[in-house]
Parts: C-alpha cells; sequence; structure tokens
C-alpha cells in the first residue's frame, strides 16, 4: 500500500478502529487486541501494523510498550486511558498500590506525583536498559508525562486486591484498604516513617476492617509486622479478641517501632517493641 492510500484511507480507519475498541471498553489494548476489534471494523488484516503506527504518530494513541497501546487524545471523540488502567496493563500481573492506593482511599490528601503498583514479576524498565544505569537509582516507567512505579514483592505476598471500576471504561486490580494500610506497616521508608501507618490506625480504625487487617499481617508472616501492628491496635484500644492472634505471634527478641531510627528508647514486654521514636538524642 503507497503512502498516499495509507493517508487516504487513514481517517475512516482510525476512527472505526477507537470505536470498535471502545465498544469493548478497551482504553488500553495489546496489537491482538487491536487485531480482533478491526476484523469486527472491517479494516483489511494486512493493514492494521501500518495503521497503529500511523495513529501513534498522530497523537490518537500512545505506544506504552511493544505490542501495547493506550488512547491518548480526546479529540478523537473517547476518554484519555485512566493511568491506573496503563499502570495494570504495563505489568501484568499488578495491582495499584502504597501512595496511589492510599490516594483513592481517600486515606491520604497528598496527591502522588507517581504511580505505584505492585507486582510478583522482576520488573525491568527502559531506564533500566540505558547505558548511564546505575543500579542503585530510583526508576520509573514514564509515558506522556506521567512516572510508573513498581515494587516487586514475593508471590505469596500479593493479596487483598479487588477490581475497581475507576472510570466507565476501566476496572482495575488495587490494593484494598487493608492491605493498603499493612503495607505502611511493612514498608515504613516508603511513607516516610512509621508515623503514616500510626496516623492511620489513629484516623481511620472505625473505616477498616481490622479483622480483615490481623489477618493479612498474619498471612503476610513477618513478627515485625505483626508486632508493630498489634502495638498500634493496642494503643487505639480495639478489642482484646483482635489483638490475641497477634499477641501470639513467637518473639524472641525487640523489634524497632520504626526501622529507620535509631535502636533506643523504651521496650514493650507485651508487644516486644522498641518505641524508638520516643527517644530523643542529646
Amino acid at each position: 500500500m503507497t503512502t498516499h492510500s495509507i493517508t487516504s484511507t487513514t481517517g475512516t480507519h482510525d476512527l472505526r478502529l477507537l470505536r470498535s475498541l471502545a465498544e469493548e471498553g478497551k482504553l488500553v489494548f495489546s496489537t491482538s487486541e487491536a487485531r480482533e476489534a478491526a476484523v469486527r471494523a472491517g479494516i483489511p488484516k494486512g493493514y492494521l501494523y501500518e495503521l497503529l503506527h500511523h495513529m501513534a504518530q498522530s497523537g490518537l494513541l500512545t505506544r506504552l510498550r511493544r505490542g501495547l497501546y493506550a488512547t491518548s487524545e480526546v479529540a478523537s471523540g473517547r476518554p484519555q486511558a485512566h493511568p491506573f488502567a496503563i499502570a495494570t496493563h504495563l505489568v501484568r500481573p499488578s495491582a495499584i498500590s502504597h501512595w496511589s492506593a492510599l490516594s483513592h482511599h481517600g486515606l491520604t490528601d497528598q496527591v502522588p506525583r507517581v504511580v505505584t503498583a505492585f507486582t510478583p514479576k522482576k520488573v525491568v524498565t527502559p531506564s533500566m536498559r540505558s547505558p548511564d544505569h546505575n543500579g542503585s537509582a530510583h526508576h520509573a516507567w514514564k509515558i506522556a508525562g506521567v512516572a510508573y512505579e513498581y515494587v516487586s514483592v514475593r508471590k505469596d505476598h500479593f493479596f487483598g486486591i479487588e477490581q475497581v471500576w475507576v472510570d466507565e471504561d476501566s476496572r482495575v486490580p488495587i490494593a484494598d484498604r487493608e492491605r493498603t494500610v499493612l503495607e505502611t506497616f511493612i514498608s515504613p521508608r516508603r511513607f516516610g516513617g512509621i508515623g503514616m501507618a500510626l496516623g492511620l490506625i489513629e484516623s481511620h480504625a472505625q473505616q477498616l476492617q481490622l479483622d480483615r487487617l490481623v489477618e493479612y499481617a498474619l498471612r503476610y508472616g513477618k513478627i515485625s509486622v505483626a508486632k508493630r501492628l498489634g502495638w498500634a491496635l493496642d494503643r487505639a484500644h480495639v478489642a482484646d479478641s483482635l489483638l490475641r492472634p497477634l499477641q501470639a505471634v513467637p518473639a524472641t527478641r525487640y523489634y524497632s517501632l520504626d526501622p529507620a531510627r535509631p535502636r533506643r528508647g523504651p521496650c514493650d514486654n507485651r508487644w516486644m517493641i522498641q518505641d524508638n521514636l520516643r527517644f530523643r538524642s542529646g
């Protein structure tokens, strides 16, 4: 097909392809999904790759990575793909997590500058393939001005996920409230310290299914996480019946309440926690 014929047919084919994809609610889609949509729209099979290339060059589509695209132009008559949908399609399986999930659930007033998801896969971003790659540097996938960050977790730690409609076209996996709160006890450094975790329990305990939160902590299987959570719930005066499973987790040493701070401060024998938030140097 000549360049002239490609240009002359694109104006109708691109809209037909977008319409066919939209009917299936696909604002983020693979090449194979585009191929199926093209068949429904009566677009010649041999023309699809040239059409996708042209649409990406013209701004109707954003090429996310090889074989994966997203709608990107409001002028096409369709909304842009939601960033959460892009994140969870870029890496599969994955689920929106950390600060992005906190914001989604209304557990923070801060607006994250990065879309974060966790995944049981090891993720290699394009920047990691750069000759100037620094193994200790912070890396994210950057698309159309938005940064997408992935946190790798063990396969058995990839749980507590719900499917949520984030707009009329996109239903995406997101860590539920309890799994999101648990993450602040698992990785306090990512949230600026244990203060975020303690604040969430103090301010939002009534909105959480605390029995599920305790269940998740036990399922995660890390003593320090169970003890930090138990310590926090104890100070929030929750029922002893909820605390007992966490208290029963065997511990042979004291764990710092905040792992980012010096190991100094009073020790709590009930929870085997050293309250290093109360320590002040000098």
